[in-house]
């Protein structure tokens, strides 16, 4: 956790801050996957445990996300993204950020979602109310998150990026 800190955040409940400056590109931390939640191992809320707090992977995969992941919250204009990397799967700077500055996803870049949430993230970008599904963003957004898109996701969606990629060719 060299990288970054957990500390109150100004969007929700606590969040995730660079404690050094990061560039584009730059690895920022190794997602730690290894909470599977299963029929055999599901949630454990005496534990702590909550949906909001899972991740929706590859095959329908679910994984609990742990510290300091898991706080990491929500924007319209997000810092960073998650891309895989020989099976680990990275938080990845997506523009510079810098010292203090709070890391931010947008939580619909390889979501299949069906859930709607009001959005508390400040940014210019607000879309005000956010629906989980990648495809459910404005289509030039699409577009400019395709390059952030991780590789399971785009081959269990393939279809629906080809459709996205031939209605920008018009």
């Amino acid at each position: 956790m060299g990288k970054v800190y957990v500390a109150e955040s100004r969007i929700h409940g606590q969040g995730v801050f660079a404690a050094v400056t990061l560039k584009p590109g730059e690895p920022v931390l190794v997602l730690d996957d290894s909470r599977e939640v299963t029929p055999d191992d599901p949630l454990r809320p005496a534990d702590g445990e909550h949906r909001r707090f899972c991740d929706f992977l590859m095959g329908g995969r679910v994984v609990l996300m742990q510290p300091p992941e898991r706080y990491i919250n929500h924007s319209c204009s997000p810092n960073a993204f998650v891309k895989t990397f020989d099976g680990l799967r990275y938080v990845i700077a997506l523009k510079m950020i810098y010292m203090t500055e709070e890391l931010t996803f947008d939580y619909c870049i390889n979501s299949r979602g069906d859930t709607l949430w009001l959005c508390n993230c400040g940014s210019p970008r607000c879309r005000h109310t956010v629906h989980s599904n990648f495809f459910q963003l404005p289509f030039l957004l699409q577009l400019e998150y395709l390059p952030l898109l991780d590789t399971w996701f785009v081959r269990e969606n393939q279809d629906q990026i080809q459709t996205l990629l031939q209605k920008a060719l018009r």
